[in-house]
């Protein structure tokens, strides 16, 4: 459908990459994946056409409609709900305006049989097919029904859009998109700001959507339920895999072994060509024979071993200096805007040492209690800092933090005094965040939205604190930062306070957790999974999509009558059988794939018993070594397929 021919980009004379090419058809699901700052972001300006080249070619057939979830979104604050959503139709207007001005010409023109006339009636054919994808006459109700189905209420849709937390903002967007329809959905970050209800809605709705899709995320839960297919980009290099991110995982693993074994392979054999050739291409009656040997290795193709990213950032917090015993006292609290009122009647205390988790849907005062304890907004009723506090903030939007017109080495400087003033502190600190030379000149806003987050942490190390907020930290960062993140929080020995919907993270990481639902703030003593634990829960995806869960009980207590007696309804039984006949079709093709295998194995080593020969195909040792590999991989497959066919007969012979 789109193809992407032979981009490159550099910035300041480096690559970003070179000569990347591939395809995204309809229906494709891709998973956009690589390190913070790769060029993930830059390859979907790429494609938008907002980003310029250094060669190469994107080519969108005539028609196609590409719309845009930026990482980052900056909304007119006296934009209203509902007049930002029916911005989606601006397409629709244009087209509406076009067809007049076709109809106004075909009422004027005579040259019925010219080239023009009939591209004129094409172009009103194509306006005709395109207007009736995106409307049906129905605009205004269709809007008003995803902005309910999106969590949004009539009484909200006249509210300024600036009045809600980035993921309503972002839901805004998501309408938008959807309104609009268009062939290719990009999506960078889709899921950060977003709660988990929001992700399973956007996960069932990205499942059934008719065009093509392709995101980045460091979600793997949500990489894994929507895409099938894995796009990743590594050291300027581009790599395509049919399958979704946790399976591509173990490919690209694998990809790397089998070109490790075989450099090692051929390392041995041209160290023995090389010791050969070494001991007699002085002696006459060996030298043809050496210099024959030598034109073989010249020629020799290199096996080559991708290389990997594998640089982390570095870092610990500094020691905290001692504080109150109570850090942060809340009595009879409560934050209105207008009259919606965010929370009320919130008590708690926040003692020294404690490490506190804020959770709940978007919307429900996390990080507006964030923002209150940090003194960006007022509420009414006591809340009160303690003695010596000293609060380091990490803010969910960069932008509020960051000055967007500073380079990256002038946020450190103007952040450090004393000793880490000095220039060469300063770059060794962005060093440990990854920034190099050639990154201390950026701007703030030309950055991606990873390196924002590492700059943003990097900063809160020039300030000794002994209160820590972060809200949604882990949203820009990878998953090898995300880990670094999380330890350093452990070490860290100060008071802690986190917003975040990554469970994972969270895990032995937090010991109190404060639930923000319906207007209130609940606390509940304990971990995360403690927390979770007592509403009987597994996951975060359970407990903020308990409506789900309730319509998956109900239609399950509609089948319990047609269950027998092996615990099988009829419709698990179908899909059981459909499930038998599969693994039997696998085990006769794995069976045929290891005889196959096992026969070219024979071929090759009656080919390798003759020494002569050898010599002229060097190639047998590498072909021999990759079969019986594949060998392998076939008998551990077929033994799995076979274990898995054994149990499923079992379970069927009992009914």
């Amino acid at each position: 459908m789109i193809s992407i021919n032979s981009i490159s980009v550099s910035f300041s004379g480096i690559d970003l990459f070179k000569d990347l090419s591939f395809v995204i058809n309809e229906r494709d699901r891709i998973g956009l994946v690589g390190k913070n700052g790769v060029g993930k972001s830059t390859l979907l300006k790429v494609i938008l056409g907002w980003q310029s080249t250094d060669g190469g070619s994107v080519v969108i057939p005539d028609g196609k409609i590409i719309g845009y979830l930026p990482q980052e979104m900056v909304f007119d604050g006296d934009q209203t709900i509902w007049t930002e959503t029916l911005k989606a139709f601006k397409e629709l207007n244009q087209l509406q305006k076009r067809e007049a001005e076709i109809q106004e010409q075909f009422m004027e023109r005579t040259d019925y049989e010219s080239d023009a006339y009939q591209r004129l009636i094409d172009e009103l054919g194509n306006i005709h097919i395109r207007m009736e994808v995106i409307d049906d006459g129905k605009g205004e109700q269709k809007a008003e029904q995803i902005l309910l189905g999106l969590g949004f209420k009539r009484e909200e849709f006249n509210r300024n859009i600036s009045d809600f937390s980035g993921g309503w903002q972002m839901r805004v967007e998501l309408a938008k998109l959807i309104l609009q329809q268009p062939d290719l959905l990009l999506l960078d970050e889709p899921t950060n700001h977003l709660d988990i209800d929001s992700i399973m809605w956007l996960e069932r709705f990205f499942q059934e959507y008719p065009g093509a899709i392709m995101m980045i995320s460091h979600d793997r839960m949500f990489l894994d339920n929507i895409t099938n297919r894995t796009v990743e980009i590594v050291n300027g290099r581009i790599y395509d895999y049919a399958v979704p991110y946790s399976k591509f995982i173990e490919i690209r693993q694998d990809r790397i072994d089998q070109q490790k074994n075989a450099f090692e392979n051929q390392q041995k054999y041209i160290a023995q060509q090389e010791r050969f050739i070494e001991r007699f291409k002085a002696k006459a009656s060996k030298a043809k024979q050496a210099q024959s040997k030598q034109k073989q290795l010249d020629k020799i193709d290199r096996v080559e071993v991708d290389e990997t990213d594998s640089s982390r950032i570095h870092f610990r917090f500094p020691p905290a200096p001692r504080s109150g015993d109570v850090p942060l006292k809340v009595r009879d609290f409560k934050k209105a805007y207008g009259p919606k009122e965010i929370f009320k009647d919130a008590q708690f205390d926040i003692f020294r040492g404690d490490r506190v988790a804020f959770v709940g849907r978007n919307g429900q005062g996390k990080s507006t209690m964030i923002k209150l304890i940090v003194g960006e907004e007022h509420g009414e009723g006591e809340l009160k800092i303690g003695h010596n506090i000293h609060i380091g903030y990490y803010a969910q939007i960069q932008e509020k933090t960051l000055d967007p017109e500073s380079t990256v080495e002038k946020v450190i400087e103007n952040e450090a005094t004393g000793e880490l003033s000095k220039i060469h502190r300063v770059r060794a600190l962005l060093g440990a965040f990854l920034f190099g030379p050639e990154d201390y000149n950026k701007k703030v806003k030309v950055l991606s939205g990873g390196e924002k987050s590492r700059l943003a942490l990097a900063k809160l190390l020039l300030k000794e604190c002994n209160l820590l907020i972060l809200d949604e930290p882990t949203n820009h960062l990878d998953i090898a930062a995300k880990e670094v993140l999380k330890q350093a929080l452990i070490d860290y020995n100060g008071t802690l306070i986190v917003v975040s919907h990554d469970r994972e993270f969270l895990q032995g990481l937090t010991d109190r957790t404060f639930e923000f639902k319906e207007g209130r703030v609940k606390e509940h003593i304990g971990s995360i999974d403690d927390f979770l634990s007592n509403y009987q829960i597994q996951s975060f995806r359970e407990f903020e999509g308990a409506k789900e869960e309730k319509k998956a009980v109900k239609e399950a207590v509609k089948q319990i009558e047609a269950k027998d007696e092996s615990g099988l309804n009829n419709k698990d039984r179908k899909e059981k059988e459909k499930d038998r006949k599969r693994l039997k079709n696998t085990l006769s093709t794995l069976e045929r794939n290891i005889e196959e295998s096992e026969g070219e194995i024979a071929k090759l080593e009656t080919k390798m018993a003759d020494p002569a020969f050898v010599q002229q195909n060097q190639e047998l040792f590498f072909q021999h070594a990759e079969t019986q590999k594949k060998l392998d991989e076939f008998m551990q497959r077929w033994e799995r397929t076979g274990e898995e066919l054994d149990q499923l007969n079992d379970l069927l012979d009992r009914a």
